[in-house]
Formats: structure tokens, C-alpha cells, sequence
């Protein structure tokens, strides 16, 4: 299993792609399919913890939630968001690491190398602005997909940004894999 920081360059296209945004009471989900006409999303969803259980329990529920889209939807390239640090709540950072603890074990198993995002390089890709707030990365993420409405929960929308920040990630690969395809002339001596 390979990880790697996203960037533009975060591996081969592929045809189905899951975008995880982590979390210890909700992992929002999304599938994305590579299609003639841009991508198009299969599902999105929420894989929910039970707050009244212990912590190990939860880990477990989200693992075995993963565990069951992994294996309907069989996705070839996965992204999940960055733990990144709250000065402010340091706790929430730790338990959202449980939670990735979980699904990148899950992905482990599964054989799927998984890229991470940092939720900056999601909004800049998407936005334009590392910066821009929750709002217009659901606008851009309708746009995009060309949907009628914005995608709830946040969750959702939020993994399907991943997703899309990972399948444009990936054509961008493609369009550079392609142009750089050069013929030099021989060298006489």
C-alpha cells in the first residue's frame, strides 16, 4: 500500500474514484465515476458511529462501514482529507486520527493505495483559493457535477470534493503523461 500527499501529479486515471472525509461521529463518502462527459457521481453518503459506545466500538463500526462500500463499489483511486491540527481543540484532531486509523486500515486491507489531501490543496483546486470558505466549495462541487441542488450533508460534499480534487489530480497526470512524449533528433558525431 502506497500513500503519498496529494498533488497534481497523484498517480494514474482511473474509472471510479472514493473520496473520504473522515470523522469519529460521521465519514462522509462519495463515488465518482469517470465518464465521457467529466464525472459523474454514483453515491454519496455517511458512514455513522454509535456516540454511546466505546472508542474502540466506533473505530470498529466506521472500518467494517468502509469495509462494505469498498467492496460494492470496488473504487480504483482513493483520497482521504489530511488530519490537520486545531490549536484550539486539539482533541478533535485525535479522534478524527481514529477514525483515518480505521479507514485507512480498511483501504490497507483492501490493497488500494490511498493519496491525502490537505484541506487547503481541496479548496485551491476547486476554488481557486486555498481559502475559501465552506460555501464555495459546495458551489464549485455543484457546478462541476452539474448538480440542481448543493450536496448534503456537508459530509457528502466535502468527500466529493476529495474525490474531485483526486480526479482532476489524475487527468491532469494523464494530459502531462501525453504532451511530454517528445522525439529528439539522433546526434552525429
Amino acid at each position: 500500500m502506497a500513500f503519498a500527499l496529494g498533488n497534481a501529479f497523484a498517480g494514474p486515471a482511473s474509472n471510479r474514484y472514493l473520496g473520504i472525509d473522515p470523522g469519529l461521529n460521521r465519514t462522509g463518502y462519495s463515488i465518482l465515476l469517470r465518464t465521457d462527459r467529466g464525472p459523474r457521481l454514483i453515491e454519496g453518503g455517511v458512514i455513522r458511529s454509535t456516540v454511546s459506545k466505546p472508542l474502540a466500538d466506533r473505530v470498529l463500526e466506521i472500518g467494517q462501514g468502509l469495509r462494505e462500500i469498498l467492496q460494492e463499489h470496488r473504487p480504483e483511486a482513493v483520497a482521504i482529507e489530511q488530519v490537520f491540527s486545531l490549536g484550539k481543540n486539539p482533541k478533535s484532531s485525535l479522534l478524527m486520527a481514529h477514525a483515518r486509523g480505521a479507514l485507512l486500515f480498511a483501504m490497507a486491507e483492501a490493497g488500494l493505495s490511498v493519496v491525502h489531501y490537505s484541506p487547503t490543496q481541496v479548496k485551491k483546486l476547486l476554488t481557486g483559493s486555498g481559502t475559501a470558505d465552506k460555501s464555495q466549495v459546495q458551489q464549485a462541487v455543484q457546478r462541476e457535477l452539474g448538480l440542481t441542488k448543493i450536496l448534503e450533508p456537508n459530509d457528502v460534499a466535502d468527500a466529493t470534493a476529495i474525490a474531485l480534487c483526486h480526479y482532476y489530480s489524475a487527468r491532469v497526470n494523464l494530459a502531462v503523461k501525453s504532451s511530454t512524449a517528445i522525439t529528439l533528433p539522433s546526434r552525429a558525431s
